[in-house]
Order: C-alpha cells, then structure tokens, then sequence
C-alpha cells in the first residue's frame, strides 16, 4: 500500500541526477491522495523509462514536471482514458518540454521494439515496459503530444480500498551493502544502463558504462586502474556477453561477472547464450537485489572466469 505522493518524493534526487544539470525538475504534489497498491520498484522503473524518454526528448535545456491528484473517472461523460472502468483512481503525469512527437508516432509508441533513434540507441522497450506495468497494475495510460510543443504522460492507478500503512523502518542491519570497487556495465538499453549506474553510485562503487560491447572495450582499455566487476547483458548487438567478457579477461586478469537479461536463466542456457552456474540476474531488478548480488559475485562466491555454452 502507497501513498504516491510519499514514495515519488523519495525518488526525485534519483530522477534530478538522471535527468541532469540542464533540465529543471518541478514537482507538484496533489493534496490528500488515495492509497493506490503497488510495487515501488515497479514505480521506480515508471520514473526511470519516463525520465529517460523525457531527457531524449529535450536534448539540452528543459523542463519535466511530475504532479498528482485524485481523479473520479465516469463513463457516462466520456471522461475516462479508452478501456478504463470507471471509478476512483490516483493520476501520476509526467509532463516534458522537448520535441514533440507527430501523430503517427504516438500511434505505435507503446509497441516493443518501436522506436525512433538511431540504431544502438534504443531498442524501443522503454516506454512498451511503461505500459505493461501500468497493464499489470490494472490501470491506464494517456499520452499528449505535438510538435515543438512537449509531451505529458497521465497514468491512472486504482485507488486500494484500505488506507495506505507507511513503510516499516529498515535496520541498518537490513540496508544494502556497499562497496568501493570498480564496475563496468555493458547494457545496450538506456534505462537499464542508467539505473545500474545510479543504484551503483549510490552505493559507493565507481561505474563506467558502456551501451556497446566496443565502447566496454574501449573504456576497459583506457582505465587505468584496475576493473574488478563487469556486468552485462547477455545478448547484445555484435558481441553477446560471455564473449565480451572474455575478451576483457585478458586485459583485466581477475575481473568477476554478472550477466543481466529480460529473460530467464532457463531460457538463456537454453539458447546456449551461457553455461549454467554461470552469475546471472533477471532484469527488471531492484536496488537491493542488485546492491546483494553484486557483493556475492565481488566476495568470491561468483565465478571468475566467463564460460558459455556450446
């Protein structure tokens, strides 16, 4: 149970570094909100997918404003978003001052793999991972746009029948482990490569990100210390993971790794992309299941040396 205003709150210094110096970040909080029942990391992967669209969108010097506010959604006005029911719903909008986006654009931008950047610049899953969440917490989602006029996300999350319960306190003994190392990230899906980063600097380690396996090359060729972690994407374009992370091997003897992907540890050994007991975490994941997982690989329990299967 979530009051949005609270959780949301608790993001923004998050969102301001992702979004970066140069776009402003206005937060309007609406007064009295409804309890709505949901993940809060699913509403930390929301902000991210959005924010990141937003920064694309802009390109430089902007603006991006976050309200809320209670909506009684009513059918019988022909107030509602198409295919929602009508009722009591909290609404979560992300406004942008960017470019714009044309009408036949709009018309596909919730499909996977739709997208207009250049290639290696997204994979178009960014905003179709907005919509399944928003799906799968039985609520809708709007989108207004035009041309050299910015765009404004509404999200309507159902209002939860029982009050909102503030989140227990965390034991300091609970809290994510920190580290000071250094991690390289391989990931070829910005979001994902901007939440890595922003979990792994928050936590005290230093990360170089790469969004090709030829740019993680020539990071790792440049550094000039030592890289004790890579983490990386399973598949990417050109050179899967376990390939890249052979290759570094040579340059940084000792290097651990952490392969990530949208699918299972089933389905990749499957396909032969990684052999089985090889380190391995499923996207989307949360701070702490990465901030865990990573001390795991870093403390010896995870394998050194990269293999993959046949």
């Amino acid at each position: 149970m979530l009051d949005l205003n609270e959780a949301l709150a608790g993001m923004l210094k998050m969102l301001r570094r992702l979004l970066g110096e140069d776009i402003g970040l206005t937060w309007m909080s609406g007064k009295d909100l409804w309890p709505v029942k949901m993940d809060p990391s699913q509403l930390g992967q929301l902000l991210v997918n959005l924010g990141v669209n937003a920064r694309d969108a802009i390109a430089g010097v902007g603006k991006v404003t976050i309200s809320t506010a209670n909506s009684t959604l009513d059918s019988t006005h022909g107030s509602e978003p198409a295919g929602t029911t009508s009722g009591e719903y909290v609404m979560l909008a992300v406004s942008d001052s960017g470019c714009g986006m044309t009408s036949e654009v709009l018309a596909h931008i919730f499909e996977p793999f739709f997208t207009t950047k250049e290639i290696r610049q997204g994979t178009g899953l960014g905003l179709a991972t907005v919509h399944g969440i928003v799906e799968q917490n039985h609520g809708r989602i709007t989108v207004t746009s035009q041309i050299g006029e910015g765009t404004t996300f509404c999200i309507y999350l159902p209002r939860a029948a029982l009050a909102a319960e503030p989140a227990p306190a965390v034991a300091p003994s609970a809290r994510p482990p920190r580290g000071t190392e250094t991690v390289l990230v391989a990931e070829d899906e910005k979001s994902v490569r901007v939440t890595a980063r922003l979990f792994l600097e928050a936590l005290g380690y230093t990360v170089l990100v790469a969004g090709t396996p030829d740019e993680a090359l020539r990071l790792a060729s440049a550094h000039p210390g030592p890289i004790q972690l890579l983490i990386s994407d399973v598949i990417m374009p050109g050179m899967d993971g376990p390939d890249l992370a052979e290759r570094l091997a040579a340059v940084h003897a000792g290097m651990k790794c952490l392969f990530i992907s949208g699918y299972t540890a089933d389905i990749i050994t499957q396909r032969g992309a990684l052999e089985a007991g090889v380190m391995f975490m499923a996207k989307p994941f949360s701070r702490n299941d990465l901030a865990h997982k990573v001390r795991e690989v870093l403390d010896g329990n995870g394998e050194t040396t990269p293999a993959r299967g046949a």
